[in-house]
């Protein structure tokens, strides 16, 4: 079990959050602001998790999963941040979102973007590359034979490990890779980002992008 905290109540940050509590993690949900609007949307998307402030909800979290809309970034404290586990599920939809120069700032990828702006905090790309309406639709159990394959990316070897491990109790077989800068290779517009694909063929695609398999997927993280 390990204690979760979710910034961000729209359709993938619940979506998250209710796959976590079904894998058996203790989640805690927050929003920008007031805990209290975001108990009544809890109370339909995400029936049985907790609610807080989002100081309150990271505070002795083990894993944070950012899935606020890329401009709002800059409201993140870095300091609330500094030291934590950081999965970066987020995409850049500049269709709606424009190019956003100053998140950018030079960066290649929104998640070495992410990592820039929350300096001390151990960034890892991973749940971005998977529809919310598919995380509990493709969940499967570990023995199965159409289980999906994901990827956690970070410089970090050992966060991208411990991304990995959890994002596989969600019921994915997920790699740990590395780094950032290949983390392009899960983001929109990516063959992986557009499809769905057994562990097999996730590691190859992130060969081929040039990312370094930090450990391959977990076989039981329960």
């Amino acid at each position: 079990m390990t204690r979760v905290a979710v910034l961000g109540v729209g359709k993938v940050g619940t979506a998250i959050a209710r796959a976590a509590l079904a894998a058996g993690h203790e989640v805690t949900v927050a929003g920008s602001g007031d805990p209290e609007p975001v108990r009544f949307i809890t109370e339909i998307m995400a029936p049985g998790v907790a609610v807080a402030a989002a100081y309150d909800a990271v505070e002795g979290s083990e894993i944070v999963v950012l899935s606020i809309p890329l401009p709002k970034l800059a409201s993140l404290d870095p300091e609330m941040l500094a030291g934590r586990v950081v999965v970066d599920a987020m995409n850049h939809w500049e269709p709606t979102d424009g190019a956003l120069p100053a998140i950018f700032d030079g960066h290649a990828t929104t998640s070495e973007a992410v990592a820039a702006h929350l300096a001390g905090a151990r960034v890892v790309k991973a749940l971005n590359h998977i529809g919310y309406h598919e995380m509990e639709a493709d969940a499967r159990e570990f023995d199965a034979a159409d289980r999906r394959g994901l990827a956690a990316v970070s410089d970090d070897a050992a966060a991208a490990r411990v991304v990995a491990e959890f994002v596989s109790s969600l019921g994915f077989d997920t790699l740990a890779a590395g780094g950032l800068a290949h983390s392009a290779a899960l983001e929109p517009g990516s063959e992986l980002f557009a499809g769905s694909f057994p562990v097999a063929d996730v590691a190859r695609l992130l060969g081929d992008a040039g990312a370094q398999i930090h450990a391959p997927a977990p076989t039981a993280t329960r």
